[in-house]
């Protein structure tokens, strides 16, 4: 019989031979998950005999990593912004950039009742964690992927949100508007990068993630719609690709906008374009 940290010590060794990153930290976030208890709690359990009772399905989830599913679908949820989420494979597995997108938009002064359009939304981490954050805004919350959307809903239910609505639309097809404010994480990344794209990222949905040649093909045709569904003063904020700064600067000044700024991620990478339609 194995104790928890002769477990945690074996996996981590099978892991690394497969080739998963920060294989102890996936190792014990999987012994963690099937004996329902934190990470940090394994610390006091290392001695704990472990029967084949709790080993047996820990091997199953192991060998499906050690595959490369992604982590957080085997855990099944994720924290983003002080909140727990559900996530799976119907949407994109939300990225440290978008929490910090969420959290610069929380830093602004805004009105209370603010009317946002999160656009692809996915998951909803996004538009849910502005919603819950702010009560007295009304948040639409959109995608072209019913699937996302069904997952959007249940995490609005998880944080038991009733001030969100949700919309099935291909960019602005489904909606009316206008809105104060539109965030949207579209997909960006160029087909030609496929091939090369590790394989845990392969596991969201290409919906999600490629969009075209140069991977700007919805953005390009998002921001003059953008335009045309903000109220006159309101604002539009973006999340793209690390080199597509220029680009997309570009498109907002061909499209009328005003303040165009782009800020910078924790990485010193131009990451979330910033501007408004001129009074």
């Amino acid at each position: 019989m194995s104790t928890v940290l002769e477990t945690i010590d074996g996996g981590t060794r099978y892991l690394e031979k497969r080739g998963i990153e920060d294989a102890r930290r996936n190792m014990q976030m999987l012994v963690a998950r099937q004996l329902g208890c934190t990470r940090m709690d394994l610390y006091l359990q290392f001695d704990r005999p472990l029967d084949e009772e709790v080993l047996a399905p820990l091997r199953e989830t192991l060998k499906k990593r050690g595959e490369g599913i992604p982590l957080q679908h085997l855990l099944g949820t994720v924290w983003f912004h002080k909140h727990e989420f559900k996530t799976d494979a119907r949407a994109l597995i939300p990225r440290p950039e978008t929490e910090e997108l969420a959290e610069w938009i929380l830093s602004w002064e805004l009105p209370k009742n603010q009317q946002v359009l999160d656009m692809g939304c996915g998951s909803g981490v996004l538009g849910l964690t502005l919603a819950a954050a702010r009560p007295g805004w009304e948040l639409t919350l959109a995608d072209v992927s019913p699937d996302a959307l069904a997952l959007a809903r249940e995490n609005a239910a998880l944080l038991e949100l009733t001030s969100a609505s949700f919309r099935e639309s291909d960019l602005f097809s489904a909606i009316h508007g206008p809105f104060d404010g539109i965030v949207a994480n579209l997909p960006y990344v160029p087909e030609s990068e496929r091939a090369t794209m590790a394989r845990e990222v392969l596991h969201d949905p290409a919906l999600a993630l490629f969009s075209g040649a140069d991977g700007l093909d919805l953005i390009r045709s998002f921001i003059p719609q953008a335009f045309q569904h903000l109220k006159p003063g309101g604002w539009l904020v973006l999340e793209i690709g690390h080199d597509q700064a220029s680009q997309v600067a570009g498109f907002l000044q061909a499209s009328f906008f005003a303040d165009i700024t782009v800020k910078t991620d924790l990485s010193g990478i131009a990451r979330f374009p910033f501007a408004r339609r001129p009074l």
